[in-house]
């Protein structure tokens, strides 16, 4: 077998009593994640420095009550459609849909009650090369406005090589929109460094999508030579953010568009630990964390202040639901949606 363990316990309970369970995959090799059935999140990671002392590398909390406040979507599945989608509304097949807004005027990361804020049904799951958990979760038709009763079906698998393996399935018996991510606020320092904006991050990307003061895509597509938003060679996070007006958040276009490709690569000197990101998505959003401002205490009594951690959303991009030039997001019934994401670590 793969070497991984998966151990359940219950993690806390929900208003109305239900039972929240938390999973913790183990590898030998010192890597150890925690996935909990409340809004299908990746709640720890543990990865090894160059000296093999194992850290938490993502931010959150230590216990369920942190998660049923308010927080910014700290580890979660962001759903049904990740991202923003402008006026909180789209056209489909000649009816326009309103969805609920939550960022304004417009829609984010699924709605007031999007996939994150659900309790999912989690089963473990053991294989050959790998070990984890499996989510699923029914989203009913006109669900936060959607059209179509979704099925959905999220897979954290820990590898033999050290891998964490993401898969989003979903299938619908309506015409829908549908985009999933994993919405994990890395510090590859462990957290030991208040900030994150010493990390050395690469982005296989040429252009990213141009947004307006409200970060929905104007649908231009600009290259990023010669623009704080060149990362195709490494560039460490910190030294062009003061040129991005309120620092990044942004959807780059994946240079590769033929399945599994790497998307992004990021270093933290000071641990050596290095985090390669593939993925078959056609865009990576770059969030670095520019709303934590010092409000929220998490793991550890932690305060996380602006930029204690980024985010690297493998997605289609923003908006594509009013943007017919953008790679389409609509799933149509008989058939399904397919996505994998995979998070590879090391030492340098």
């Amino acid at each position: 077998m793969s070497g991984i363990t998966v151990t359940k316990k219950i993690f806390g309970n929900l208003a109305g009593g239900a039972p929240v369970d938390i999973y913790t995959l183990a590898a030998r090799s010192g890597i150890e994640a925690r996935i909990m059935s409340y809004g299908a999140a990746l709640v720890s990671l543990r990865i090894p420095d160059r000296q093999g002392t194992s850290a938490d590398i993502i931010l959150g909390f230590d216990t369920l009550d942190g998660y049923l406040g308010a927080h910014p979507y700290f580890g979660v599945t962001a759903g049904r459609y990740a991202n923003r989608i402008a006026g909180a509304r789209f056209v489909l097949n000649g009816v326009e849909y309103q969805l609920a807004a939550n960022d304004g005027p417009n829609h984010l990361h699924g709605g007031i009650k999007g996939f994150d804020k659900v309790l999912w049904r989690a089963e473990p799951i053991e294989e050959r090369t790998a070990a984890g958990v499996r989510l699923s979760y029914v989203s009913r038709d006109m669900e936060e406005g959607y059209p179509g009763t979704l099925q959905a079906v999220v897979t954290y698998r820990l590898t033999a090589v050290g891998e964490l393996r993401i898969d989003y399935e979903a299938s619908t018996d309506k015409t829908t929109h549908v985009n999933l991510t994993n919405h994990a606020y890395w510090n590859l320092s462990g957290r030991e460094k208040i900030d994150v904006l010493g990390h050395v991050l690469r982005i296989e990307a040429d252009k990213y999508t141009e947004v307006d003061s409200s970060l929905i895509p104007t649908g231009n597509l600009p290259d990023v030579k010669d623009t704080p938003f060149d990362f195709r060679k490494p560039q460490v996070i910190g030294e062009r953010i003061n040129q991005v007006q309120g620092g990044y958040d942004h959807n780059f276009v994946i240079r590769s568009r033929s399945g599994l490709a790497l998307a992004a690569v990021v270093h933290e000197p000071g641990s050596g630990r290095f985090l390669e990101i593939y993925t078959d998505q056609p865009g990576i959003q770059f969030y670095s964390g520019n709303f934590l401002d010092g409000t929220i205490t998490g793991k550890g009594g932690q305060v996380y202040g602006r930029h204690a951690g980024f985010c690297l959303e493998t997605q289609h991009f923003p908006d594509s639901p009013n943007h017919r030039e953008f790679p389409s997001t609509l799933l149509e019934p008989g058939r399904k949606y397919s996505t994998v994401t995979i998070h590879r670590f090391g030492v340098k």
